[in-house]
């Protein structure tokens, strides 16, 4: 088993800099594609970036140049850089991690693709 608790959200203003953090406890999430996703009011949840197994990155292009994942395996953390947020950043943000051995990992796959997810931690971001 894989358990996974975020933190690190919180309200900033629009340009500013947040680091969300993920612990996973239970089981190394080194070997696993870890990934970030959020989901804003009324849509649907979408992936922002994705960390695999040996440290190669995904983005969505939306966050592209702005987001920075990467993990600890010492800490069993992964985290999420975040910086020049933009108000359509607010969402509630969620780890989550693949299966073991499954080796695809990109920020374009579905939130159906990840078998552990945390309970998430919310950013809003002000204009």
């Amino acid at each position: 088993q894989v358990q996974l608790v975020e933190s690190g959200g919180g309200s900033v203003q629009a340009g500013g800099s947040l680091r969300l953090s993920c612990a996973a406890s239970g089981y190394p999430s080194s070997g696993r594609c870890m990934g970030w996703f959020r989901q804003a009011p009324g849509k649907e949840r979408e992936g922002v970036a994705t960390i695999d197994r040996n440290g190669s990155t995904s983005y969505a292009d939306s966050v592209k140049g702005r987001f920075t994942i990467s993990k600890d395996n010492s800490k069993n953390t992964l985290y999420l850089q975040m910086n020049s947020l933009k108000p359509e950043d607010t969402a509630m943000y969620y780890c989550a991690a693949r299966g073991a051995w499954l080796t695809a990992c990109s920020a374009y796959l579905g939130p159906g693709e990840y078998r552990y997810w945390g309970q998430g931690t919310q950013v809003t971001v002000s204009s």
